[in-house]
């Protein structure tokens, strides 16, 4: 996904960002890099005000996928999927993809009313990041909590397999940067029909499906309905710059 970046006062040319680990996996190059949190840059004053907050950004196989500068449209993604479920069902759980810089998982933990709360993620170094690393300052609450489970799966073959069958009451999927724009070879069949009949069939009757998106995706939006989803709307969030960030949301009929 591609977060806001709120723009920032400086005081001086901006530092480069710092890489605090870099991994080759089955799936290409990940990279954590962190933003800000230095001494300003030369010719500063001091005075002026603090260094810039530090902000973690994830890379994968070169691109720019997510960072910790808001977190406004993961939450979003996360809220809007609860308010849509039936006031009377109790416990809901839910699946989310994947764990990024762990704000929607943050979100869900905050919230008393879901269950289990799956969060399904293929990157063992993203795990890491979260487990032992510097986004546990985001995640590590949610991680204690009883009703959090990690799976190290890819998020697509999990819904696609045929076994096991876990249902959801909610699928709030956040890979790549939405429907119109993948970056990992292969994500792009989770929004093919194929696709969508897997997650209508992992959800409950009356579940709900969430997807975060870069952009409006009108174009996305047939396609939930042809796959056999009601209710289909989008829910947007305002960026500084560019087209607002969108969430998807669909039903699946009772």
């Amino acid at each position: 996904m591609v977060p806001v970046t709120p723009p920032q006062a400086t005081t001086g040319p901006s530092p480069a960002p710092r890489t605090i680990d870099r991994r080759e996996g089955p799936y290409g190059e990940v990279v954590l890099r962190q933003r800000g949190g230095g001494t300003p840059g030369p010719g500063s004053d001091d005075r002026k005000g603090p260094a810039a907050p530090v902000v973690y950004e994830i890379i994968a196989n070169g691109c720019f996928l997510m960072d910790t500068s808001d977190g406004r449209s993961e939450r979003l993604l996360i809220d809007a999927a609860l308010a849509e479920l039936p006031a009377g069902r109790t416990r809901p759980t839910v699946l989310i993809g994947g764990l990024g810089v762990g704000f929607s998982l943050a979100r869900a933990a905050e919230q008393p009313r879901w269950g289990r709360i799956a969060v399904a993620e293929r990157e063992e170094a993203v795990i890491d990041w979260h487990r032992t690393g510097p986004l546990s300052a985001v995640s590590a609450a949610a991680l204690a909590d009883p009703r959090t489970e990690i799976l190290h799966t890819d998020l697509v073959a999990h819904l696609c397999d045929g076994t096991g069958q876990d249902t959801y009451d909610a699928l709030c999927l956040d890979i790549d940067n939405g429907p119109d724009w993948t970056v990992t070879e292969g994500n792009d069949s989770l929004y093919s029909p194929t696709g969508l009949a897997a997650c209508r069939d992992r959800l409950t009757p009356g579940g709900v499906l969430a997807v975060w998106s870069a952009q409006p995706s009108p174009k996305f939006e047939q396609a939930l309905r042809n796959a056999g989803f009601s209710g289909v709307r989008t829910e947007e969030i305002p960026v500084v710059r560019g087209v607002p960030d969108v969430v998807h949301l669909a039903w699946k009929g009772a």
